[in-house]
C-alpha cells in the first residue's frame, strides 16, 4: 500500500499550509486571553500532522513507518511534560 502522492495532493498541501500559517498570523493579533496558546498549539500540530502525512510520506507507509513515528511523539510528550514540570515549579 505504498501509494505516491501526486503533484495534486502537494500542492494542495502547500496551500492548506499558506492558509493555516496566515491563521497563526492572524490569531497573533488576537487577544484571545488565556486560550491564545491552546490556538496556537492547535494550529501548529495541524501543519505538523500536515508536514508528517503527506511530505514524510507516512500517510502511504507500513505500520512499522507509523510506530515510528508515534514512538517519536511518545517522546516529545515526555520531553515537554519533563520540561513543564521544571517550569511550573519554579518561582
Amino acid at each position: 500500500m505504498n501509494t505516491h502522492p501526486t503533484a495534486r495532493t502537494y500542492l494542495l498541501t502547500a496551500t492548506a499550509l499558506l492558509v493555516l500559517l496566515a491563521v497563526t498570523i492572524g490569531a497573533a493579533y488576537i487577544n484571545l486571553g488565556p486560550f491564545n496558546t491552546i490556538a496556537a498549539m492547535s494550529i501548529s500540530l495541524a501543519k505538523g500532522l500536515l508536514i508528517i502525512l503527506f511530505f514524510m510520506h507516512v500517510r502511504g507507509s507500513n505500520r512499522l513507518i507509523w510506530i515510528a513515528a508515534a514512538t517519536g511523539f511518545f517522546w516529545l510528550g515526555i520531553m515537554l511534560a519533563l520540561a513543564l514540570s521544571d517550569f511550573v515549579t519554579r518561582h
